[in-house]
Formats: C-alpha cells, sequence, structure tokens
C-alpha cells in the first residue's frame, strides 16, 4: 500500500476527475459514505448518540456534510458547526453542503470565538464528534480562531473522528507542527499518508482506517510514489509450503562471522534465528576461545574457530581462513558482537574486497564501516546493511537526533548513493532499495527495543536472502515477521519483559500463521 504526501494525493485526484472523468462530487460521496460506514459499525443505534460534525469550508468539509446527511438518513440528528459562512464554501463542497439543507440538517455558521462559545455545550456533550476541518492540505500551524476550536475538541470526551487526519497535523511529516485534534479513530481516504505512520504524529490517529473511494488502483502504480507500507499481503508468497523433494541444501547454507569475549550471545541469537528462519545450513565463524559457548547453544549450528586477538576478538589473521569458508557458501552475515578492536576493524575492511557473494553488515561491522565509509563502495553487490538509528547516525556523521527527524530522506539517499540495500531498524523499520524505493514495516512494537533483537533480525535477514530468488522481498518479509515475532511476544509478555530469546521462540508461530491456507 502506497504511503502518500498531499501533492501526490492531490495529483492522483486531478488525473481521476480531470482525466478519467470521475466526477469529484463521486469521490467525496464515497469518502463521506465510508466513513458514516466507520461510524455505523461502532454505533448501531445512531439515534441514541449526540453527533457533532464540525466542518471546514474545503472538501474536508465537505466529507463532512456527506457524512451529515447519511446519519441523517439514518435517524440521527447531527449538529454541524461550519467554521465560516456558508457562501465561502465552494465547488463540490457547496453541492453537498446544499444537499445537506435541502434534506432538513441545519448548518450553524460558527467563524468566530463569540459564535464558537454558543456552541461549546454541544461539543461538550456530544457522545461522537467528527472532525472535517482542515484536511491533508495543511501545511502551517492552526492559528487564532482555529486552535480554540481544536482545544474544544479535545476536552470533549466523545469519541473522536477525524476525516482523512485530524486536523492541525501535516500529512507530510511526522512532526507536530501546532495545535492538533487527538483523534480516536481517522478515516483516511484512498491511501494513508506520512502523519499516520510515524510517530509523534501517529499518536494523535487513533486507530487507522483507509477507505477505497473507488480511485482506479493504476494511478498508485505510478513508479514515482517510492513511499509504500508493507502488510501481510505483501509477504505472504514467501511462505508458501515447501516442495516434497526438498533437502537441506535447497534452501541455502549461510556464513556467520559473529561474536568476541562477552558477546557470543550475539553469535547465538543471530545463529539461531536464521535457522528456524528457514535456513538449510548455517555455519558460524568466531573466535577459538569463544567456539565452545556458541556450539553448546544449539546442536544444528556448525562452528568454525578463528584466530583471534588476546581480547578474544577476530583477528586480522583471520581474513585467510574466512575467505577459504566463505567458498560454497550462498551468503555472509557479518558484524553481531564482533567488537571493534582495532585487528578485528583491520580483518573486517580487508575481508570486505574479498567478499564474492551477499552480504549483511550489522551492529560493530557498521561502527567499523563508520571510520571509513569509502569501504562500503567496495562491498559486492548485493549488500544490506541493517543499522539502528545511532550507527546509521555514526555512518552519516549526524547526530542520532538528525537521523530520526530526516529519515525519510536520509535512508534513500544513502542506499542510492552507496548502492545498498539499508534496513534502519525501529519502530516502522525502513527498507531503502538502491533505486529509492522505501517500504514501511507495520510489524512491531516498543517492546522490540532491547538487546540482541537486532542480531535476531540480521541473522533472519541474511536466512532468507539465501532462501528466495528476489532479495527485496526476502528483506521485507524478514522484517514483517520480526516484528510479528515481537507481537506475539508482546501478546503473551508485554512490552516490557520481551526480550529477543522470545522473539526467536515466537518465529515459529508467526511462520505458521503466515503459512496458513485458505
Amino acid at each position: 500500500m502506497k504511503v502518500l504526501t498531499s501533492k501526490q494525493m492531490k495529483e492522483i485526484d486531478r488525473c481521476a476527475i480531470q482525466e478519467l472523468g470521475i466526477l469529484g462530487t463521486i469521490l467525496m460521496e464515497n469518502a463521506g459514505q465510508k466513513i458514516f460506514k466507520s461510524i455505523q459499525k461502532r454505533y448501531p443505534d445512531l439515534r441514541k448518540e449526540k453527533i457533532v460534525i464540525i466542518a471546514g469550508k474545503g472538501n474536508n468539509g465537505g466529507d463532512g456534510f456527506v457524512v451529515a446527511r447519511h446519519l441523517f438518513n439514518h435517524g440521527a440528528d447531527p449538529d454541524v458547526l461550519l467554521l465560516s459562512s456558508k457562501k465561502e464554501v465552494k465547488g463540490d463542497a457547496a453541492v453537498n453542503l446544499e444537499m445537506a439543507e435541502q434534506i432538513g440538517i441545519k448548518i450553524n455558521e460558527v467563524s468566530s470565538a463569540k459564535n464558537l462559545n454558543l456552541h461549546k455545550r454541544e461539543i461538550s456533550k456530544s457522545s461522537i464528534l467528527v472532525d472535517a476541518i482542515f484536511g491533508t492540505g495543511l501545511s502551517q500551524p492552526a492559528r487564532g480562531f482555529y486552535v480554540n476550536v481544536i482545544e474544544q475538541i479535545n476536552k470533549a470526551k466523545a469519541f473522536k473522528i477525524a476525516v482523512d487526519i485530524p486536523s492541525g497535523l501535516s500529512s507530510d511529516t511526522y512532526q507536530i507542527i501546532g495545535p492538533c485534534v487527538k483523534a480516536d479513530l481517522t478515516v483516511t481516504l484512498a491511501a494513508p499518508k506520512i502523519a499516520h505512520i510515524f510517530p509523534p504524529a501517529e499518536e494523535y490517529i487513533g486507530e487507522l482506517e483507509v477507505a477505497d473511494i473507488s480511485i482506479p488502483s493504476f494511478l498508485f502504480d505510478n513508479e514515482d510514489l517510492k513511499l509504500e507500507l508493507v502488510g501481510e499481503e505483501t509477504v505472504l508468497p514467501y511462505f508458501k509450503k515447501r516442495k516434497k523433494d526438498a533437502h537441506k541444501g535447497t534452501y541455502g547454507h549461510l556464513f556467520i562471522l559473529s561474536g568476541s569475549l562477552g558477546k557470543t550471545g550475539a553469535a547465538v541469537m543471530a545463529g539461531k534465528a536464521a535457522l528456524k528462519m528457514g535456513a538449510g545450513l548455517v555455519t558460524v565463524g568466531t573466535p577459538a576461545s569463544c567456539l565452545p559457548i556458541v556450539a553448546r547453544s544449539m546442536d544444528e549450528l556448525m562452528t568454525e574457530p578463528l584466530p583471534e586477538t588476546q581480547e578474544k576478538t577476530l583477528s586480522s589473521e583471520a581474513v585467510i581462513k574466512a575467505v577459504s569458508l566463505l567458498k560454497g557458501k550462498d551468503a555472509l552475515l557479518i558484524g553481531p558482537g564482533i567488537s571493534t578492536h582495532r585487528s578485528t576493524a583491520e580483518f573486517v575492511l580487508s575481508l570486505i574486497p574479498k567478499i564474492k557473494i551477499p552480504v549483511v553488515m550489522d551492529a560493530d561491522a557498521l561502527n567499523i564501516l563508520a571510520s571509513n565509509p569509502e569501504a562500503i563502495k567496495s562491498l559486492p553487490k548485493p549488500a544490506i546493511l541493517t543499522p539502528h538509528p545511532g550507527e546509521f547516525a555514526r555512518l552519516l556523521n549526524l547526530s542520532t537526533r538528525e537521523v530520526v527527524k530526516g529519515k525519510l530522506k536520509l535512508v534513500p539517499q544513502f542506499a542510492a548513493k552507496y548502492g545498498v540495500y539499508l534496513v534502519l531498524k525501529g519502530y516502522r523499520t525502513l527498507t531503502a532499495t538502491p533505486d529509492g524505493r522505501v517500504f514501511i514495516n507495520s510489524t512491531g512494537n516498543p517492546g522490540m527495543a532491547t538487546a540482541g533483537s537486532g542480531d535476531v533480525l540480521s541473522g533472519m535477514i541474511a536466512s532468507m536472502i539465501i532462501q528466495e530468488k528476489n532479495l527485496l522481498e526476502a528483506v521485507l518479509a524478514a522484517v514483517y515477521v520480526h516484528g510479528l515475532s515481537g507481537d506475539l511476544g508482546a501478546q503473551k509478555l508485554g512490552e516490557k519483559a520481551l526480550i529477543a530469546g522470545d522473539i526467536i521462540r515466537e518465529l515459529p508461530r508467526s511462520i505458521k500463521l503466515l503459512s496458513r491456507t485458505d
């Protein structure tokens, strides 16, 4: 499902209306009807409800007039507060304003603080409140009279429904630009927008419903629409039943370079996750003194001892053996728990030009790359980098705050610059491709912000890319299942108690859910 900016949505509306000949009033009717259905689903006996609709003078208000008409036709008596004079309402919104009045709905003009005071009681006593003020076009903070309106809406105890987007939010940013309505439900039209998806703006959305208003689906296939939300339907094809004549070689052999003294758990979790995700064979290369701990963790893991430093990290002398161990492998994962020891960094940077298979770079391997970003250009194609915001900030020589604020631009820029796939971990994990597309994961929860969760994800990603031909879709599937496993774990344990091992334990259940047959 594409995620759009207000400009992109406006262009799609234009194409539907001007080029395809779909009347704007029809789209408005469809929008209002879908919002009405959402209300009716939650409140079957509408005659018992005190409903207030607060409408702006634009198309968002027009949607509100349609909602009012459907409510009225089903026995409700909605109060409609128009935040302008009726003469200011134009176009399709004016058509629906007139229809609402013709069937007997009273439209109250509320264009000043004085007029608003006359309707405070209606707002405060409402049980359902529909916010149809601004819509997706807002780019500046709400000011003056509108701030007062928003305050009154938020004070009300009513169930608050936002048309398209809570008024006061800008659809093009997930930052809060000013006072805004805090909705219980947002019914967005045709496609989600950026503010619906990412916090802190997402926290004002409430439950999100995407309403199909009958805009032809091919209008969303434009290659310029590069932001997409990944749902279950995207990843289901990658969890079909296996063929009966399959063998372990069918599902690839993954080599993992991971671990150091005190960080063997990273190697263990990456290896376990890779096997649970379906890899046919997994070999973990680790410092020689760490091998017994890793080997004891799971009988099915194969292990290889590698030369180590006095501090029990991978030594620069391990390059020759590591290169030989890459032969016959289908992909490499390098980084979890290896440390940034000087000799280990030399090992990583010396190994990179010699890698001829797909590689996943994670954790300390990324921190080593941050000290020498030019080495990224020497990575094989394809290469997948899986930083969390702090690691990505180090790669860019920025602050973590700058990364969090600018991630929707920084992530695709980085992927395009270096020709890599970039997975920025976190709530709403982003996956960017070398051609600038960005995919937003829809699963996961704050409980997954715990030690080892990233090691689990890197193992899962590396596992999937040796099993599936389409690398992008393999990555997206791994990211989705990682979040789903975390969600299942949180359902059992709560977010606070969730740890990385719980994500691995829930992997079989996640895969089974996605492998179900109808």
